[in-house]
């Protein structure tokens, strides 16, 4: 962002430039850029730095001479030891980052300040002060840096008297150069005490066409002449803040002091806090800052300066909690547009009586000429609790209500019409005319109530409807009587309540409620249809079973999470031809829709491989039965094994199911599966069959995917986990499925699981 300023504030000067050589010579834009970029090559400088002094002196600098030769140095001061920089050449290529930085000044104050940091490295400057001349003949100080606040009161202005440098400076129009401090005692008075604190000084007045009207000088405490390159220097210099300076008008001084004093006093005899902001143009545009011209005595800033003390200083440096993006933006739009600006009330904590207090203050801005009138106000106690109690009606859909019953007046807040759907023209309704506004079933309970608290200073609280214009409200009254001293009741105080969304929560409670109790019968009943189906379609072993030679074991365990049956399944049978078969199964969904779809799948499986299908055709027609079955949408997954006890070959095929887990020799892995993808997921799939030569005591697991899955667990995690249970509770012993499940499934299942245990007995067996 400071790159991009420094960018904006180069072409705005570079076209001023312009447009002043175009002016004087008559020029095309390209010509007076070319003649810019000319002149800033022949002297030395910067094309920035050739903008500044074409700006200042509004006239085409003078030819470039040889440099003066260099003034003869007295016994003493040749005697002084020397400076580098007096050493160096002009000083030119020191003057790009000054010719930078004057673009940001925002007034003279600020470029004594910059040019003090310059020149004290360049020429051992010990103070800058730029005067103006006043139009009548005087000069004021308007910018120093270097000397206290003291001193530079008491050269604030200066008569237009002989023996004063600038004064000479000025009417010369040539630098005057003070490098011996008992010479030129003599010839001027000196500024400052003691005499000999600054040794040498130079003035230069400032080019501004004819006659300068402000002239820099330049302070030092060191002994000795300013070297002819110093003495160039400093006149560039001067010629580099010409132009800056114009911008300022140093010379309506006078009389901008006398309307900041008229001012002041205005505002020393308002009450409250207001300032008078003048806004500070920022480089690329906008506005940077104000600049507070004038302030009210009860106005404090952070470190407590008030009234007078803050004339002259920055709101942001006052004010720093209260110059936020919401007000800031506000001021903006009220000098743009010269609309007032209200702020939002807003929490500051200030001290008060040495103890911090939070309060609430609001921020109001009009214009005023070229500035801004910005005032604050603290909002008392009573402000803060009216608002509060406002919230509160708002917030809690209530409003408060006051029967007189001496003398009949009747006091409503404005929230109570807003709850009754009332016009506030009509005004308020007596307490004993209250049932009235209510619907007519719930009257007479109203009316009641209203009674027991006029004859025995009960105190009520009844909920009634009314019918507003957005429909039915349910409302809820309570209300308490104030009785003299003979118990009486003389008064009548209460609250009306809106209860409608808290009714209408209540009522879809209950119907959801009501809805939720229907729909859990409704799947209570259909888990235990479809319960009774699987059982019935999947009857499970008591014990382990023999088939072609093996010993096989089942485990079938439902879902412990949820209401619904799921479609895992398993068929082991032995076929006619003394082969066995084996089949592993899961449909996706679960109730009754999926077991039906299971008992479709398991016994067409069993029907086809039985006929004489392979278990890769009867993989392909599964799966067109799978597509065009009542639902289309499902699918399945499925691993088929045929086991030949002649050769101990056990073929198997899969559709997008886990692969087999095989222990041998005590060690496990897993068979690598075929090709295969689930059933329902395409219309021609691809499937393919695989072998495995088994061994005597070799095990074969085959499960479905509940039994490895678990949630935020990868597919990967639990085939190793179920490898290392396997090896971990491995025995010969009929039984040995409940330990491997119980570590495998230790939290609670969220899906059915089915296991089928084939082991190949040994030898001996």
């Amino acid at each position: 962002m400071d790159g991009l300023r420094d960018l904006a504030a180069k072409s705005a000067v570079l076209e001023q430039a312009k447009g002043v050589v175009m002016a004087l010579t008559s020029c095309s834009p390209d010509a007076a850029d070319e003649e810019l970029q000319r002149r800033a090559e022949a002297g030395n400088r910067s094309l920035l730095e050739e903008c500044w002094i074409t700006l200042g002196s509004l006239v085409p600098p003078p030819a470039r001479t040889a440099p003066e030769p260099e003034p003869a140095l007295s016994p003493e001061s040749a005697a002084a030891p020397s400076h580098t920089s007096d050493a160096t050449d002009d000083g030119t290529a020191t003057l790009g980052p000054l010719g930078r930085q004057i673009v940001r000044v925002a007034t003279p104050q600020d470029l004594a300040r910059c040019l003090l940091e310059h020149l004290a490295h360049e020429v051992d400057a010990d103070a800058v002060m730029i005067y103006a001349r006043l139009p009548a003949g005087g000069l004021e100080l308007v910018g120093h840096a270097g000397i206290d606040d003291t001193l530079a009161a008491q050269w604030h202005k200066v008569p237009p008297l002989n023996g004063v440098a600038p004064h000479d400076a000025l009417r010369a129009g040539e630098p005057r150069w003070l490098e011996d401090v008992e010479a030129y005692r003599t010839q001027y008075l000196v500024i400052g005490e003691p005499p000999d604190r600054w040794s040498s000084r130079a003035w230069l007045p400032v080019p501004s066409g004819d006659s300068p009207d402000v002239c820099i000088g330049v302070l030092r405490s060191r002994v000795g002449p300013f070297s002819a390159s110093t003495r160039q220097h400093l006149q560039t210099v001067a010629r580099l803040c010409a132009g800056r300076l114009r911008a300022f008008d140093t010379r309506s001084q006078d009389a901008a002091d006398a309307s900041a004093a008229a001012v002041q006093a205005v505002f020393d005899a308002l009450p409250g806090a207001a300032m008078l902001l003048a806004p500070l143009p920022a480089v690329p545009g906008g506005i940077e800052d104000y600049r507070i011209d004038a302030a009210t005595t009860q106005t404090v800033d952070v470190v407590g300066r008030a009234g007078r003390e803050l004339v002259g200083r920055r709101f942001q440096e006052c004010c720093p909690t209260l110059a936020g993006e919401p007000l800031r933006e506000g001021l903006r739009r009220t000098l743009t547009t010269g609309k007032p600006y209200e702020s939002e009330p807003f929490a500051h904590q200030e001290a008060v009586a040495g103890v911090a207090e939070l309060s609430t203050y609001s921020v109001r801005a009009a214009p005023l000429g070229e500035g801004l009138i910005v005032t604050w106000t603290r909002h008392d106690s009573s402000d803060r609790q009216e608002q509060r109690l406002a919230d509160v009606q708002r917030l809690g859909s209530l409003g408060w209500a006051s029967w007189n019953l001496v003398t009949h007046e009747v006091t409503w807040s404005s929230q109570v019409f807003a709850l009754f759907d009332r016009d506030p023209a009509r005004g308020p309704v007596g307490l004993t005319e209250l049932p009235d506004l209510a619907l007519p079933e719930d009257a007479p309970a109203l009316a009641r109530a209203i009674g027991q608290l006029l004859g025995e200073g009960r105190t009520f609280d009844v909920p009634f409807r009314i019918r507003a214009a957005s429909g039915l409200r349910h409302l809820r009254a309570v209300a308490e009587a104030v009785p003299d001293a003979d118990g009486t009741p003389v008064e009548v105080h209460g609250v009306v309540q809106d209860l409608t969304a808290q009714r209408s929560a209540e009522l879809a409670l209950v119907e959801s409620e009501r809805a939720i109790l229907t729909q859990h019968d409704v799947l209570r009943a259909e888990r235990t249809l479809a319960g009774r189906l699987q059982h019935a379609l999947l009857p499970l072993p008591t014990r382990p079973v023999r088939l072609a030679g093996l010993r096989v074991e089942v485990a079938y365990l439902p879902a412990q999470s949820g209401i619904h049956v799921g479609g895992d399944w398993f068929s082991a049978i032995e076929l006619p031809d003394g082969d066995a078969l084996f089949v592993v199964g899961d449909v996706a969904g679960h109730g009754i829709d999926a077991v039906a779809t299971m008992a479709q799948l398991r016994f067409t499986a069993k029907g086809m491989v039985i006929t004489g299908s392979s278990l890769t055709g009867a993989l392909a027609r599964l799966n067109t039965l799978l597509l065009h079955s009542r639902d289309s949408h499902g699918t399945a997954t499925l691993v088929l094994a045929r086991y030949s006890p002649a050769e101990r070959r056990l073929v198997w095929a899969q559709a997008g199911h886990p692969p087999p887990l095989l222990l041998r020799g005590g060690q496990v892995r897993f068979l690598d599966r075929p090709r295969g993808m689930l059933l329902g997921a395409s219309a021609a799939p691809a499937f393919a069959e695989t072998e495995c030569r088994l061994a005597p005591g070799d095990r074969v697991i085959l499960y479905t995917d509940g039994l490895v899955e678990r949630p935020a667990e990868g597919l990967d995690r639990g085939l190793k986990r179920l490898s290392e249970a396997v090896m971990n509770h491995h025995t010969d012993e009929p039984g040995s499925l409940g330990p491997l499940l119980t570590s495998m499934l230790e939290r609670e299942r969220r899906d059915d699981v089915c296991v089928l245990d084939i082991r190949v007995p040994m030898e001996a067996e």
